[in-house]
């Protein structure tokens, strides 16, 4: 049996799988108020040509608009990857009082790996964080995500070499 923290994560992960679909990197999310999913996004940088089309800020715009207000107070977001610091920012910026995390982002994260700007003193809010859940399954998606993406541009340039090689014969 599912707790709730993996339930709503498992709607995160299909979040992300709508990314994948799209050849986005494979981050998605969902927000919560009251035991009910009022908001989801999923990565589209790409998709849109927009730096700020990040999952977490996509689910932030369509939950104000739900709610009617900015402020997210009373609301929960389980997001696939730990956010980056312009989503921590909007994350503290909405008032949103938790954050559940799947996978931690050694590379870029600011919600513990490189810095933790939701638990940082001096700011107005906190955001709390929860770690970890479905934290293989969210990195396992990812990490495949790299891979096919590393093999595909191996190939990409061994198939442009053959075509100059071809050319110059």
């Amino acid at each position: 049996m599912l707790t709730d923290q993996e339930r709503y994560m498992k709607e995160a992960i299909r979040q992300a799988k709508k990314a994948r679909a799209l050849e986005e990197v494979p981050i998605g999310c969902v927000i919560v108020c009251n035991g009910q999913i009022i908001a989801r996004g999923y990565n589209r940088r790409n998709t849109d040509k927009n730096t700020l089309s990040h999952a977490e800020l996509n689910a932030i715009k369509k939950a104000s608009k739900k709610l009617g207000d900015w402020r997210l107070e009373g609301c929960t977001m389980y997001v696939t990857l730990e956010p980056c610091q312009m989503c921590a920012g909007a994350l503290m910026q909405s008032r949103i009082d938790r954050v559940v995390i799947g996978s931690m982002n050694p590379k870029a994260g600011c919600a513990g790996s490189v810095l933790n700007l939701l638990e940082m003193d001096g700011f107005n809010h906190k955001v709390e964080v929860i770690r970890g859940v479905l934290q293989e399954e969210c990195s396992i998606m990812l990490s495949d995500f790299f891979r096919e993406l590393r093999e595909k541009k191996k190939m990409l340039k061994k198939s442009l070499a053959e075509q100059v090689g071809k050319s110059e014969n």
